[in-house]
């Protein structure tokens, strides 16, 4: 790791996206239980959540749960995919590095639609990091990028912008991810079938590197971590040009 954050100096990307895919598939290769996929999917993130960190990595980006997920999943595993949100704020909070680091956490999507308790949760955690200003972690849960610019263009008009006075930089604040740079790197895991980022952060991947990965997420580790960043830096970024 301090060599790669030594060659990458100046390089790095600003914005990492994650979409944490393959829990259920990685349960079901090894014959468990659905709810022990999401289990390790959990601790994975828990685990390499800090290597971002420690890299330099300004912006994280995790689409923990989409609207998606929550429409073709049990009530059961649904309160046990709840029940994880907690723990894993809770464990993520307590940690001294995001008070030392100065980490600023949120969570973006339609939270209205969460549980009362996780949405407690939700709000103790932003108003305890609010004053945090040297890195920032993004979860989306409850989230579609369909609906975010929906909602968008909803708080515009109830505003009564007016049309001419829209441009890319007004839209941008009227985003969940208005406090957010654009995605420089997505990368996703399980991607056995193709290649797809499934509406996360539509907006801001217009002109995102992908990096798509067939290694389920309870798999991923530090040195996948590094294999990806690497990938990365032997890419040049064109941006239309």
């Amino acid at each position: 790791m301090e060599e790669l954050k030594k060659e990458a100096k100046g390089k790095l990307p600003r914005h990492i996206g994650l979409i944490l895919d393959g829990n259920r598939r990685w349960a079901k290769k090894r014959n468990l239980n659905m709810n022990l996929g999401h289990l390790a999917g959990y601790e994975t993130l828990r685990k390499i959540l800090f290597s971002f960190l420690d890299m330099g990595i300004k912006y994280l980006s995790v689409f923990a749960l989409s609207n998606e997920n929550v429409k073709k999943r049990s009530p059961h595993e649904l309160q046990y995919i709840y029940n994880l949100i907690i723990n894993v704020i809770d464990v993520i909070s307590k940690d001294p590095v995001i008070k030392e680091e100065k980490v600023r956490m949120n969570v973006i999507g339609r939270l209205s639609l969460l549980p009362p308790d996780v949405r407690e949760k939700i709000n103790s955690l932003i108003e305890t990091t609010k004053d945090h200003d040297q890195k920032f972690l993004n979860i989306c849960i409850m989230y579609d990028g369909q609906e975010e610019i929906i909602d968008a263009v909803k708080k515009i008009l109830d505003d009564k912008i007016n049309p001419k006075d829209v441009n890319i930089d007004l839209f941008k604040s009227y985003l969940y991810s208005k406090d957010f740079p654009e995605l420089d790197y997505i990368i996703r895991t399980g991607m056995e079938d193709g290649a797809r980022i499934s509406g996360f952060l539509l907006w801001d991947a217009s002109y995102a590197e992908f990096r798509f990965r067939d290694d389920y997420w309870p798999d991923y580790n530090e040195e996948m971590l590094i294999e990806d960043i690497r990938e990365y830096l032997r890419r040049t970024r064109r941006r239309g040009k």
